[in-house]
This record gives C-alpha cells, structure tokens and sequence, in this order.
C-alpha cells in the first residue's frame, strides 16, 4: 500500500484511526496493472458496523477470486473526519489502496436499513460522483445496489444505476464482462443499461416509468420500451453448498460489532413468519453440507485467530444437521478455546441437550423472540410457537443455568388489542414464577431477569401485511405505557425489565420502507439539511425530515396510517421475490381471521418459492 489518504495531522484529530488506514490481516492486494475492473465495496455506516456484514465480505472474497477484477472496501466516515474532509475537499477513498472512489468503475453501496439512506448521499456526495444517476455520462462511477431493502428500491431509484436484485453469487460474472465491453468500445452509457437490465436479477431504474392516480396511488409501472423486461426476478442460488465463502475474512484493528467468526449454516426460513420480511424474500430454505461446515470452522479459526464461531441463519434451529456440527465445535472447545454462539434459536426447538452442550462455554442471557403477549396474536402473525412452549423452553434454561432471559415483542400489530398489551407482562410474570418453580434456592445466582422490549411494528414489502397500516406515534406510546403500567402490577416485578424503541425513527422507517420514487426529493433535501447517520440517535433530527416533506408536498401519514386495498399497485410490484402477491394477499386474510399457516417441511403452502426448483421446495 502507498502512502495514506489521510495525513498523520488529520489521522491524531479523529476518532479511531484504524478505520480509514486498511492493511488490516487478510485483506487481498493485487497487482493494478493486470485489472481491467474496479469495484469498491460500500456499507453505508460506519466501519465497526460495516465489518460486521457477511454479505460484504462474501462478495469481496467472490470478486477478488476473478484474476481481471480488484474488489476494495469503503464505509461512511464518522462525522468527525466527514467534516474534514468536506472542509480540506478530500475525496473519499477506498481501504486497500487508498485510491479516490470516483477512480473505480463500480461503487456497490448494500441497503441493509432505511435509516442509512442519507448516508448512502454521503458516500456518493464525498466521492464526488453526481448525487442523481441522470447527471451521470459514460467514465462516471456506476453505482450498483443490492441488499434486503432492495427489494423496494423505489425511494433510492434516482440515486442509483442499478440494483441487483438478490443473492450476488448468481449473476455478477455476467454483469462484470458485460461492462468490460462497455468500457472498451463505443457502447453508450445507455445501451449499456437496456443490455445490463437484461442480466437475470439487475433492475435499472432509469428504463421504467411510474404513474400516479389521482389519490397518489400508483397507477402503473412501465418499462420505457419492449427490450427492458417487465419483472426482475429475485437471484437465488439453488445449491447452497457449491457458492464461494470467505475462509480467510479480513480482521480488523478494532472491535467491531461481530468479533468473532462468522459461519452461514442456511438462508431462508421454513416458519412463515407474517411480519417478517426475511422470512419470505431469503425462500426457499437451503443447507450447506454440514462437512463442508465444519471445514470452513477450522480454516476461519486457523485464519483469523478468532477464539469466538457464531452460526449465521435466520433459524438455525431449523439447521437439520445441527447436532452434529455442534457436537464438532464444541470438541474444539480443548484444542482452540473456542466459545459457540447461537443465535436465532426457536424456544420450541431450544432442547435441554442443545443447551447443555453449550453452557460449559459460555453463559449469558438467552433471547426468546415471543413478538406477541397472547396466543390469540401469536396465530395472528403466525408465529408458530405456543405458551407452553415459552415456558417449557424456559424451564430448559434455567434448569440448564440460566437466569437471565430477553423477550422481544412488537407493538401495533394488526387485530392487537389492549388484552394483548398485558399479555406481555402476565407473559413475562409467568416466566419468572417458572424460574422459582424449578430452581432450588441454593442454586440460584441471585435474582432471575426477565427483560422484555418492544419495537414498533413496520409492515415491510413482499409480508402479508404489506397491506396493513402502522399504529400513529400517540397510540404507540400509550400502548408502551399500557404496558409499562401492567409491569408495575406484577408480584415478580423486581425480577421483569420493560423497555421500548423511539417512535420517530420508526415512524420514518415505515414512510421509506413501502414508499415510492417520490421520497427522492425528500431524501436529497433532507441530506442536504445535514442530515447522516440516522440510524444513530445522537444524530438523528426528525424536524429536518418535517420540513422536507412538508417543503415536497408529501404527507407521510399516506404511506404508514392508510391500510391497502387488495387491488393496489405498490411501487415494488415490479420486482418478483418468488413468493407471489396471491400468497401474501391470502396469508393477510388468514392472518386477520387467526389462521394458522403450517411450516414448509409439514407442508407446502404453495408461495411460489418452487419456481427456483431447489431448497426445501425440493428437499424429498
């Protein structure tokens, strides 16, 4: 690496250093005089938050893996050195080489959340690229998106060339040698983009044309002509054991959010889930061979020095082989003083033996995800899990040891009642008196703690309650304080902890979450006012998203108070996820009479996954 882009004055004025120095262990250098394409990988967040993303990381080993291409991190600059690099007009760089990012042909900047929106004009603004897409000319960065809130990429459309829509393992290869063509002929930068929507999974937003009703609802999405198709179909790989991973990830100087190595056991999720976005957009499930597994365990470990595996999926309890694997990673407990973490266990599958297989290495709080207080609800959003179950997996766990156990819940969603509300308390009441039920009293560790929080319910695009509308901010905090209040009349209140999420940020998330190209402005004005690092509460003004709607003639209220009609046309109905909107639409309607929809291994519920003819779809 050559000299820092940094100076070592400016470096010894900000906040950890190491974040904009690179030359981290394992990080690939490659010889620029044999690339033909550069790309620069983009978290919009900063650089502990960024370092903690599996899909970054895989698609840096996957491009690095082609001879003709250079993969290079970048990340949101705190805003300490944001200022100084706006004040002494210091370009944003890349990690690996110090290298100015409007110098590499692709910036590919992931959307993992609403709220990093106006840090993603950051990235772009500090580079010095054209904020809006149409002001860019051929020999102008392309910037590429991806990521789950791409699955609505409508209020960024502007901002962006392209979006790849879905796993980056399938098509890239084809978009990478299409745009080595481009760059070396006389192939315009539009022909480039009617050629480039025509690769399975790249959305282009320029080449489609929206319009509006007169109530502001979408009355059609267009392509501009016949050779930009339709749909673009989400990308899925069907084999899940034969796709690249990232054996040798790059360690950071600092710590970061995931410290620890990281090993993907299984995408998708068979539980059906009706709020859950990842649940139906991650479809079908599939499994990496679970030899493969314990084969990337030992090379990360030998490769980072990590003495922490966490397994990575939505349910890892759903993982078929998990006995096995974890059998294998505990006998490293010996040899590598290695400690297991497993999140993302269901209360239902989280057995006494699981448990006892991973108390010796490390105890902490178990995290129950029950998101309703009542079981009427719970068939509502078709959570899948019963009280017994609560409190049976409970039981396990203190028993096991335990004695400190979260529950997440929602508020707002559809058909809640205030019987619901208390239900989150006698809930978590019942749970402690399990613990004094089962725990003698010269086994106890002090007192047990039932923290229970609660988040406000966002229906998300591509979940059957795309349809359904948010709760207003007032009756979110008088239902947190109905809550609250119902903690206090608890005999076991000492023991239960109740805690809820700021509104306003919610609120936004659910105006960009199932809003349109219209947000645009919204969030080009916004940004302009000053606003990054949103997802950050010391940072985060909601005046300035007040003033821009109001400035744009937008009523945000439109798009999180308003409940759907089944004919509406929503501004992502032109991306296909595999779950069809027929299935959604039916799963609204059963969740609103309490219907209950099976799992996809005790049987197929026919969402439409199977057009991908892999998974579970395919498993017998």
């Amino acid at each position: 690496m050559g000299k820092l882009a940094l100076s070592e004055r400016i470096l010894m004025e900000i906040d950890k250093p190491a974040r904009y120095i690179g030359n981290e262990v394992n990080i690939v250098k490659k010889d620029l005089n044999n690339i033909d394409v550069r790309i620069a990988m983009c978290f919009p967040d900063v650089y502990e938050i960024g370092m903690s993303y599996l899909g970054i990381q895989i698609l840096y080993d996957m491009f690095n893996k082609r001879e003709d291409t250079y993969c290079e991190r970048v990340y949101s600059p705190w805003p300490d050195l944001d200022a100084i690099m706006r004040r002494e007009q210091i370009k944003l760089f890349s990690l690996e080489t110090q290298t100015p990012i409007d110098q590499f042909d692709l910036l590919a900047i992931t959307i993992q959340y609403e709220m990093c929106y106006t840090n993603i004009l950051q990235v772009i603004d500090l580079a010095g690229i054209p904020i809006y897409a149409k002001d860019r000319k051929k020999g102008d960065t392309l910037i590429i998106g991806g990521g789950p809130c791409s699955v609505n990429p409508e209020p960024m459309a502007d901002f962006y060339d392209m979006f790849y829509i879905g796993e980056g393992e399938t098509s890239y290869d084809e978009l990478l040698d299409l745009y080595k063509k481009y760059k070396s002929s006389d192939m315009s930068r539009k022909e480039f983009l009617i050629s480039a929507s025509n690769i399975p999974g790249i959305y282009v937003p320029s080449l489609y044309d929206i319009s509006y009703n007169e109530d502001n609802t979408i009355k059609a999405i267009k392509p501009i002509n016949d050779r930009v198709p339709e749909k673009v179909k989400r990308q899925v790989v069907t084999d899940f054991s034969k796709v690249t991973y990232p054996t040798k990830p790059v360690v950071p100087y600092v710590k970061v959010t995931q410290d620890r190595v990281c090993l993907e056991i299984m995408r998708g999720c068979i539980r059906g889930c009706r709020f859950c976005q990842a649940g139906m957009i991650y479809r079908p499930t599939r499994q990496k061979d679970v030899e493969m597994l314990k084969k990337y365990a030992r090379e990360m470990l030998d490769n980072t020095g990590y003495e922490e595996i966490s397994l990575s999926s939505l349910s890892s309890s759903d993982y078929e082989k998990l006995d096995d694997l974890l059998n294998y990673l505990i006998s490293l407990k010996d040899t590598d003083h290695v400690n297991v973490s497993l999140p993302s266990l269901r209360i239902d599958a989280f057995s006494l033996d699981v448990m006892s297989k991973v108390q010796d290495i490390k105890k902490s709080s178990l995290t129950f995800a029950s998101e309703a207080g009542t079981q009427r609800l719970r068939d509502v959003i078709n959570k899948g899990i019963t009280q017994e179950d609560l409190i049976n997996g409970s039981r396990q766990a203190f028993i096991g040891g335990w004695d400190k156990v979260k529950l997440y819940f929602m508020l707002g969603l559809p058909t809640e009642t205030d019987e619901d509300l208390y239900g989150i308390a006698s809930l978590s009441e019942r749970l402690s008196e399990e613990y004094f039920e089962v725990v003698p009293k010269e086994k106890r560790n002090g007192r047990v703690m039932i923290n229970a929080s609660a988040s406000y319910f966002v229906p998300k695009p591509f979940t059957p309650f795309q349809w359904a509308p948010m709760i207003s901010p007032t009756e979110f905090t008088r239902r947190a304080y109905y809550v609250k209040d119902s903690f206090a009349q608890q005999k076991n209140k000492k023991s239960l902890k109740f805690s809820y999420h700021d509104a306003d940020i919610t609120i936004l998330e659910g105006v960009l979450a199932r809003g349109d190209r219209r947000l645009c402005k919204v969030i080009y004005d916004v940004y302009k006012k000053g606003a990054i690092f949103d997802a950050w509460t010391e940072y985060f003004k909601f005046n300035r998203y007040s003033e821009a709607f109001e400035e744009n003639g937008i009523d945000p209220d439109f798009y999180t108070l308003r409940e759907r009609n089944d004919e509406e046309i929503f501004p992502w109905d032109h991306i296909d996820v595999g779950v069809t909107k027929q299935f959604l639409l039916r799963e609204w309607n059963e969740a609103k009479k309490g219907i209950v929809t099976p799992n996809c291994r005790e049987k197929c519920s026919g969402c439409g996954c199977t057009s991908y003819k892999g998974g579970v779809c395919y498993e017998n």
